[in-house]
């Protein structure tokens, strides 16, 4: 990705975790890159230890930004505009998780579809004049397999992560004439802070439980996550735009009985050891 050298990347929600390992990408592979996330003490931590890597023409900010709000959203662009005067690359990453399924609350929803997908596309439709000053600009936005199948318990961030896929196919059609691209990357189980805690940080136990799901038997890693964002940010996917990248070792093309035939599973169900009985 060494023809990121020189560009400007933004990423939302980038102040830890996947998007702290997003903006890390993108410094390495020679771009510059302005983190924009609500918590302030992180996203200046991390700033602080992305301006450490940086090589010659390169910068490393951090823009405290509440997405739920517009002024903020204005703030950010125009910060955007004094320093750079351009944007090569945004990334809708922020998200938050607030989803008790049936029994969420009317205020849980509309909090969670304002941060997780209005948020992201107001600030892309505010840095549009920007993108056009870039040479091949790209929008990323991070969906998930929960957007694509149905969740026991969770109604929230699902609706909100397939609503992005449909946003990234609109804004794909309505920006092409801008020369502005528009794709999706679809992470699954990632080994991220979330994951990281639901196990205390065992990454075998991880891989194992993942490996049921996963043809390719573990859960991802940040770096993969990263690697795709970068490559439809570049010149590579030029010719790319309104696709979703799945980036899920091949979670999403198994059916519920895992890719395997129905005498599997009948064979496995006559099998007291198996459980299935």
């Amino acid at each position: 990705m060494t023809e990121l050298h020189g560009k400007v990347a933004l990423v939302t929600g980038g102040a830890r975790s996947l998007g702290a390992g997003i903006a890390g990408a993108f410094l390495r592979a020679g771009a510059s890159v302005v983190v924009a996330d609500i918590d302030a003490q992180a996203g200046e931590a991390l700033a602080a230890r992305l301006r450490t890597q940086v090589r010659p023409g390169q910068t490393a900010g951090f823009v405290r930004t509440n997405l739920a709000e517009d002024a903020d959203l204005d703030g950010l662009v125009d910060s955007l505009d004094r320093e750079f005067g351009r944007l090569d690359c945004l990334v809708n990453n922020a998200c938050i998780y607030d989803d008790a399924g049936l029994a969420s609350t009317r205020e849980q929803w509309l909090r969670s579809l304002n941060v997780n997908v209005v948020s992201g596309a107001l600030l892309v439709g505010r840095a549009v004049p920007l993108l056009r000053r870039a040479e091949r600009p790209a929008v990323v936005n991070l969906s998930s397999v929960a957007g694509k199948v149905g969740q026991l318990g969770r109604l929230l961030y699902p609706a909100c992560k397939a609503a992005i896929l449909q946003v990234t196919r609109s804004m794909a059609v309505n920006l092409a004439p801008e020369g502005i691209r528009v794709n999706a990357v679809t992470p699954a189980w990632t080994w991220s802070e979330a994951l990281v805690a639901q196990v205390a940080g065992d990454r075998e136990l991880a891989d194992r439980v993942a490996s049921t799901f996963h043809p390719l038997a573990r859960v991802g890693n940040i770096e993969d996550v990263a690697a795709a964002v970068l490559f439809l940010c570049s010149g590579a996917a030029g010719f790319v735009t309104g696709a979703d990248l799945p980036v899920d070792g091949g979670y999403a093309v198994l059916g519920p009985d895992q890719g395997r035939s129905p005498a599997y599973w009948f064979q496995a169900a006559r099998q007291p050891e198996s459980g299935l009985e």
